[in-house]
């Protein structure tokens, strides 16, 4: 990776980003992390400019890209936060900052291991972008993961799964998500990571020339109706997703429909009800697989409508229907907000981070700790319970929170 190739990608993208502030602050970047290298061998520099990379595929912002090339200077270099608000600004020192001050999540011991977590739910609140940075840096570090000792690997690997999965999908960051989970996924629970992969391996080959079939049709049917496809793909469910799915189906894999899905971007809403309609007068659905999150978004704004259905050659196929902000909202969450240009600014709009705020307070209101506890396990992670612990795997977020819960609880009867 080099700065011509982050500066090719912003030009890509397109996105209204200063390229000669990115070339200066790579240039600032690689003079602080001179002569310093990663532990897989690579230089230092490597590991911002990935950073950055992965923040300009999500399409952010100037002083959010420009804080990812920085964001270990001040914790690794002998550069200081002045001196990147010397040179850069306000806004993206105060970003560094964030990353600097939210540090590193380890579960090691309960009190300092919330203590942690009220630093990220009190960084997302101030500025949302540091909890995308902090995203960005996981995920590099992941792909590099393999270079550490297997211990650490699995520590880094769990922490992400349990704290850094859920709160993507919180926020609606479907590509980001994904690439945590599968990422830390096969060194959090190897084997099952390889029987999952061979699991797939055995049914895409079919599923991917079944969705083809489907797409094709789908696609000339709704040209006679006139509505215009703007964008059509498949997507295959994310290794770690299905390994969860399939512990809620007794380890059935026929019994998981959504391997593989189509998903159709059309112009307007009044479109991808109109999309659902041609698809169910072509293909039959599966009884209870229609489902309308256009109507009913999911508590992370997602929307779309789903169904599931038989195709002409006997396989089953899910399909997701919506329009362009409902994709770009899918895909990036609330990243969307920094590049989507019908919001035409970078508010956000409160509701999608009230229970960001909620969780931040309990910030100021440290002695109330079972409560504190109790919102943590039915918000962000409630979903997040592991059946199954490995042997040397670190304790699941849910049961470190129950034994946090019954230890406040003691204590306070004590009092």
């Amino acid at each position: 990776m080099t700065i011509t190739n982050l500066l090719g990608k912003i030009k890509k993208y397109k996105l209204p980003v200063d390229l000669d502030m990115v070339q200066l602050a790579y240039d600032f970047a690689a003079e602080a992390h001179k002569n310093q290298i990663r532990f897989n061998g690579e230089p230092y520099i490597e590991h911002p400019l990935r950073t950055a990379q992965i923040l300009v595929k999500l399409r952010m912002d100037e002083p959010t890209i420009i804080a990812g090339l920085l964001h270990d200077v001040p914790e690794d270099t002998s550069k200081t936060l002045q001196d990147i608000k010397d040179n850069f600004g306000e806004e993206v020192a105060l970003l560094v900052e964030g990353i600097t001050k939210l540090g590193k999540l380890k579960y090691r011991g309960v009190d300092r291991y919330l203590d942690n977590l009220r630093k990220m739910f009190l960084a997302m609140a101030s500025d949302i972008r540091t909890i995308i940075i902090k995203f960005a840096d996981r995920l590099h570090n992941l792909e590099t993961l393999s270079a550490l000792p297997s211990r650490k690997q699995q520590r880094i690997a769990q922490e992400t799964l349990e704290i850094y999965g859920p709160i993507a999908q919180r926020l609606g960051i479907g590509v980001l998500r994904t690439a945590l989970e599968d990422q830390a996924f096969k060194y959090a629970v190897p084997k099952d990571y390889e029987r999952i992969k061979a699991l797939m391996a055995d049914r895409k080959k079919p599923l991917l020339k079944t969705l083809a079939q489907v797409k094709k049709r789908l696609t000339q049917v709704l040209a006679e109706n006139n509505i215009e496809v703007i964008d059509s793909h498949g997507r295959t469910k994310g290794l770690y997703s299905l390994y969860r799915k399939l512990q809620r189906y007794d380890n059935d894999i026929n019994q998981i429909y959504d391997l593989i899905a189509l998903r159709m971007v059309v112009p307007t809403v009044a479109d991808c009800y109109a999309t659902l309609g041609i698809i169910h007068s072509i293909y039959r659905p599966l009884k209870g697989k229609i489902k309308d999150y256009i109507a009913q978004p999911k508590p992370n704004h997602y929307r779309s409508l789903h169904t599931t259905v038989f195709s002409d050659q006997g396989g089953i196929v899910e399909i997701q229907i919506r329009d362009i902000k409902m994709h770009e909202e899918a895909e990036y969450g609330i990243a969307a907000h920094w590049h989507y240009k019908e919001f035409g600014s970078e508010e956000i709009p409160d509701e999608y981070l009230d229970w960001v705020k909620e969780l931040a307070k309990w910030h100021r209101t440290k002695e109330d700790q079972v409560d504190y506890l109790k919102s943590l396990k039915l918000d962000v992670f409630q979903d997040r319970i592991c059946r199954k612990i490995p042997r040397l795997s670190i304790l699941p977020i849910i049961f470190i929170l129950r034994l946090a819960i019954k230890r406040s609880e003691l204590k306070l009867t004590i009092k």
